[in-house]
């Protein structure tokens, strides 16, 4: 799909200019958005429809019961999923119109408010842990959506960027959704992943298709959705309450770094935060000498650091929660000293 959507934004001239913010030199094709939004979407309009079949005419005889007991599940799930396949619609739909007619800033983020409501009031996405008042967790995670499908947005930068640290993450949360038993988000988990695998192919440094504002915010929202809809504390673990609840945070620590390092550094300099430029930490570690390849990777393996030690929060000691917390800030911080520019 991503090859039959490249040629057709060849054909159209919907491409990606070079520019004074850009990275590459020659125009590049857009579309990869159109490709993660359908992978994605439509196994899961396709399965809930089959589901409501199911559940109104009965389970065909060949189908496994493996897979009939959960029919009543996913139907139960169904409003869920269609404020879910709506939301990814709208931002999905804005960053096209985006990607070729840039919008202004203030629209961008309106409609990001609006789907972080739709989601965690209609849709019911919203944490639960630690505050018992719906209105102040819905708040929290109304930001929560928006800081993240943002922080996949400023990612989008550099070749394989924003989908290989997308996927990165998309895995580790995999995990934790499986220890929990939670089969319709770990669906949404391998779909997405497959999704970034496939795109990843065509994306990575030489890239010969982006994703644009299309894909990123679309990325950004499925994984906010993922670590609100996850369940980390486990009664039966040794670990406590309070610190599982931080699993996300962990596993995203890299790409939150990123936008509050940048947004900070931006509103420092009297520039607006969403105006984008070359002061992510990938330009600034290529500034340092690494290829665009080499800065990408550092990323990865910076983002997988994080996330490894987070897959086995929920299964530690108060003392090993500290040391995984501890472990992560010292990513970061090598992290901030990387990109700190050279005096000498």
């Amino acid at each position: 799909m991503t090859m039959l959507v490249r040629r057709w934004a060849l054909k159209l001239g919907f491409v990606d200019q070079p520019g004074q913010r850009k990275i590459h030199v020659n125009p590049i094709p857009l579309g990869g958005g159109i490709v993660i939004f359908w992978i994605t979407m439509a196994p899961i309009l396709a399965v809930l429809g089959f589901a409501l079949w199911c559940d109104r005419c009965g389970c065909p005889a060949w189908l496994p019961e493996a897979i009939g007991q959960h029919i009543a599940g996913l139907c139960s799930r169904a409003p869920m999923a269609g404020v879910l396949v709506l939301s990814g619609a709208l931002l999905h739909v804005m960053g096209l119109i985006d990607d070729k007619k840039a919008l202004g800033p203030w629209i961008k983020l309106v409609v990001q408010l609006t789907v972080a409501a739709l989601l965690a009031t209609i849709g019911g996405m919203r944490f639960s842990f630690f505050i018992p008042n719906a209105i102040v967790t819905m708040l929290l995670s109304m930001v929560w959506i928006v800081v993240i499908i943002n922080a996949f947005n400023f990612l989008d930068n550099m070749d394989g960027l924003s989908a290989g640290i997308a996927m990165i993450c998309a895995i580790i949360i995999l995990s934790a959704a499986l220890s929990s038993g939670q089969v319709f988000v770990g669906g949404l988990l391998a779909l997405l992943i497959g999704a970034l695998a496939g795109f990843l192919v065509f994306n990575f440094a030489p890239a010969r298709i982006f994703m644009g504002d299309s894909g990123s915010l679309l990325v950004g929202m499925l994984i906010a959705v993922a670590t609100i809809r996850t369940t980390y504390y486990h009664e039966s673990a040794q670990s406590g309450f309070w610190y599982s609840a931080f699993i996300p945070v962990v596993v995203l620590a890299v790409p939150l770094y990123d936008f509050i390092s940048v947004t900070l550094l931006r509103l420092s300099q009297g520039a607006s935060p969403f105006v984008g430029d070359k002061q992510h930490f990938s330009h600034r570690l290529v500034k340092r000498g690494m290829s665009h390849r080499q800065a990408v990777l550092t990323i990865y393996l910076a983002t997988a650091g994080c996330g490894l030690g987070a897959t086995f929060l929920h299964q530690l000691s108060q003392t090993g929660a500290i040391l995984v917390f501890i472990q992560t800030v010292l990513i970061v911080l090598i992290i901030a000293i990387l990109e700190q520019p050279d005096k000498s």
